[in-house]
């Protein structure tokens, strides 16, 4: 199995810490469409991913999909939240129900970090996945701090290797990626730095 990142750098002492204070102060207000998950946010959560369209693709959410696995999958996030190494972060509807969620694992050693998720089947194809991971890139090299993000996609999922590459990531070829509950799932793997982020940001606005 590979381990990621791939390509690892290691951070200077204060680099780590500024990088995990960043994710342990990541807050929303009470009122937003965007809040951290907690625990009592599992039932909103579970009828989300239990949806084969979303969940089915995601290697890192846990199969079979159960009230009770959807709990356990926030609680294992709100203790990376407080080691700052990691984020739950749901978008919510008008109506309450949540309508995507973002997985962000941080490597604050590494000053790397990986962009998991999913939108609601009834958001796809309207430009909401494209503009929320530029957004979501922008954040994380310009507020959480990171040098490097890496991303897996599985072999068939070339909406996503095309995204991907859209925005200016690398294919580095195919790695083992584990699976919550045993074995693997062989991935593309994609990587991008904040130089070259930078880069073509630029000249997308130009």
């Amino acid at each position: 199995m590979a381990t990621i990142p791939l390509t690892r750098h290691p951070a200077c002492a204060e680099k780590a810490a500024s990088i995990r204070a960043a994710v342990r102060a990541v807050a929303f207000p009470p009122d937003g469409r965007r809040i951290l998950a907690a625990a009592d946010d599992a039932p909103r959560f579970f009828e989300l991913i239990r949806d084969p369209a979303v969940s089915a693709p995601i290697y890192t959410l846990p199969k079979p999909v159960t009230l009770d696995a959807a709990r356990a999958f926030i609680e294992r996030h709100v203790e990376e939240h407080a080691r700052g190494e990691g984020l739950l972060i749901l978008d919510l509807d008008g109506l309450g129900a949540v309508a995507g969620y973002h997985d962000i694992q941080v490597w604050p050693v590494w000053s790397a970090a990986e962009l998991g998720g999913a939108i609601r089947p009834d958001r796809q194809n309207a430009g909401h996945g494209g503009a929320g991971a530029s957004a979501a890139f922008d954040w994380l090299f310009g507020v959480i701090g990171v040098d490097l993000v890496c991303e897996t996609a599985a072999l068939d999922n070339v909406r996503t290797h095309r995204l991907l590459e859209r925005l200016g990531f690398h294919r580095l070829g195919e790695i083992d990626s584990d699976l919550p509950g045993g074995g693997a799932r062989r991935s593309v793997y994609f990587e991008m730095t904040r130089a070259e982020w930078n880069q073509a940001r630029a000249s997308r606005i130009g």
